[in-house]
């Protein structure tokens, strides 16, 4: 069993800003496996609107937490109890502003880098042992050292930066499935 989770933060508010790019991803993800999953709904008793399905016989548990971004970690460590689901198959899809925008990173075991949702998982978990789909959000013409971070992630994609991201987001659709088809190695190799 898999629990893949999307971060970012409820409200139309934030709909489509660098923060919710999570949200996106397992939306979109969603949509082009349809057939394989429940429609995504909120589930008060783990804060996340929640879909169950299946893919190549595996029970996936997709979610996105609805905690805001900096306590995503209590929805996973809820889900991931009720469910019994290891560390190791927590899939966790997030923005990440040290990658340009658009680029997609698979890693794992890997410090928070200062996203504090992350953060947020790793200290609930008690441990940074699962897998993460990182998006870049960084404009190759900014250097991060000099912006507001926490007004820059809540900012909506300018109109060229969206058609960047959208692609982004198909990848890390396509990533999932070759991932969760052929593993994670081979993911990696294909998408890093």
């Amino acid at each position: 069993m898999k629990l893949i989770a999307g971060l970012g933060n409820p409200g139309k508010n934030y709909e489509r800003t660098r923060h919710n790019l999570g949200f996106r991803a397992v939306g979109f993800f969603l949509s082009a496996e349809a057939q394989n999953f429940t429609f995504l709904h909120l589930n008060k008793r783990f804060n996340a609107l929640v879909s169950e399905g299946s893919f190549e016989n595996e029970k996936i548990i997709l979610a996105c937490p609805q905690t805001f971004m900096n306590s995503s970690g209590t929805a996973i460590k809820t889900l991931s109890s009720y469910y019994k689901i290891n560390p190791q198959d927590i899939w966790i899809i997030h923005d990440d502003l040290d990658l340009v925008l658009g680029k997609l990173r698979i890693s794992q075991r890997r410090s928070s880098g200062g996203h504090k949702g992350v953060q947020s998982i790793i200290d609930q978990l008690g441990t940074n042992d699962f897998l993460r789909f990182r998006i870049g959000i960084r404009p190759i013409n900014i250097e991060t050292k000099r912006i507001d971070i926490e007004k820059f992630v809540l900012q909506k994609f300018t109109t060229e930066e969206e058609k960047i991201i959208q692609e982004a987001v198909e990848k890390v659709a396509l990533a999932l499935k070759v991932a969760l088809e052929k593993g994670i190695g081979r993911a990696m190799c294909e998408f890093n």
